[in-house]
């Protein structure tokens, strides 16, 4: 499987062990949970003049520019957020597996965000695949050394409730 065969997909898709993977769309607690991560790479990437942040679901790439066209080589760092339908041990297996590959494509560190978890960010470093650092609410998600400096606060990933105050109203 290629990166063109993959940009040639009419659908959301992605190329797993080497084979064309079908995604359905992401729900709206993941994909503001994306959303939010991207957003603080984002501010990252512009504070420190360095890598891209790069949406659906992240990756940070420290490489040159490429237009319109895919980027060259992995990411240095990649977020995995759970949708509703990757959980059972087939999709443990499968998210393994993707970690894997994204690891022997150069990836430093990947996360894995589990919204419905006490445990909801589990840092999978490559020099150390199967020891994940994890995070819960009250502390702050890092992804050293792929990202030096930088992390977030856990509570960010987590929608606002619409009859609570926005975060940081009133401060």
């Amino acid at each position: 499987m290629t990166t063109a065969e993959l940009l040639a997909t009419p659908a959301k898709a992605e190329i797993v062990n080497d084979q064309l993977i079908e995604m359905s769309p992401t729900g709206f607690v993941p994909g503001f949970a994306a959303g939010q991560i991207f957003v603080s790479l984002t501010q990252y990437s512009f504070q420190q003049r360095i890598g891209y942040a790069v949406s659906d679901n992240v990756g940070f790439h420290t490489g040159r520019p490429t237009g319109m066209k895919f980027l060259e080589g992995a990411p240095v760092f990649a977020v995995e957020v759970r949708s509703e339908g990757d959980y059972g041990s087939a999709a443990e297996e499968a998210m393994a597996a993707k970690r894997a590959d994204y690891f022997a494509a150069g990836t430093l560190v990947v996360w894995d965000v589990d919204m419905l978890s006490q445990d909801v960010v589990r840092v999978y470093r490559a020099d150390a695949p199967d020891r994940p650092v994890r995070y819960r609410r009250g502390q702050r998600a890092e992804a050293e050394p792929a990202v030096p400096g930088w992390s977030m606060p856990v509570e960010d990933l987590f929608p606002f409730e619409l009859d609570a105050p926005a975060p940081g109203a009133g401060r």
